[in-house]
């Protein structure tokens, strides 16, 4: 059902234009909202849309927490049928991407308790006054414009833990800002920041002996 998305672009640096008048928050909710409606009154395909619509964020999150091909294809499907089972919770008031992608970040973080597997590290509080630093224009590829460099770049997100790594999916590849992230995943908005800080001050110390980015 929620296979790994075959054609998945490249992430970050992607602009994101001004909304235009056929494109406004407001459209995005009712089409979100037509789209649940569709799926609950059963019409034909709906359903079928919303798992193609959705399948690469739910792949995202879920991937990014496990790390492991087979447990995030089963976590997906366990997902899409949880959102089928509780579609009628949802009431239109955000987007329904955020609803769905909170369901898979609450099923990886359970499957990850089950396997007492620390969603977090240790951490002190050097950098918490810096956290607000993570602005919603960062853009976390600005120094690794080839394809070598952003191989490298992804293979240091790999080795921070799974927190970090999903914040940093949410927030540079789906392109979530901070506060939507927050109802994802129940953070508060500054603890989200500092993650971010946090996880960037990690890449940096992985990156810089070999790429020299993010050097001040």
């Amino acid at each position: 059902m929620a296979s790994r998305p075959c054609n998945r672009r490249r992430p970050g640096r992607i602009p994101v234009g001004m909304p235009t008048p056929a494109d406004t928050p407001d459209d995005a909710l009712r089409a979100d909202r037509a789209l649940a409606d569709a799926v609950l009154a059963g019409a034909p395909g709906a359903f079928e849309r919303l798992v193609r619509d959705y399948q690469g964020l739910c792949w995202h999150v879920i991937d990014r927490m496990v790390r492991h091909p087979d447990d995030t294809r089963e976590l997906c499907q366990e997902t899409f049928l949880r959102v089928h089972q509780a579609l009628h919770q949802y009431r239109g008031e955000s987007a329904l991407k955020s609803w769905i992608a909170q369901v898979a970040y609450s099923i990886a973080k359970r499957h990850l308790e089950k396997k007492r597997i620390p969603i977090v590290e240790a951490q002190d509080d050097d950098g918490l006054s810096l956290a607000e630093s993570v602005g919603d224009g960062f853009d976390l590829e600005a120094a690794t414009s080839d394809d070598e460099a952003v191989a490298l770049l992804h293979a240091a997100i790999e080795r921070l833990p799974p927190m970090q790594r999903t914040l940093l999916t949410l927030y540079h590849l789906e392109e979530m800002p901070i506060g939507e992230i927050s109802r994802v995943t129940g953070l508060a908005e500054g603890t989200i920041k500092s993650h971010l800080f946090r996880s960037r001050k990690q890449l940096r110390g992985l990156l810089e002996p070999t790429l020299g980015v993010f050097a001040a």
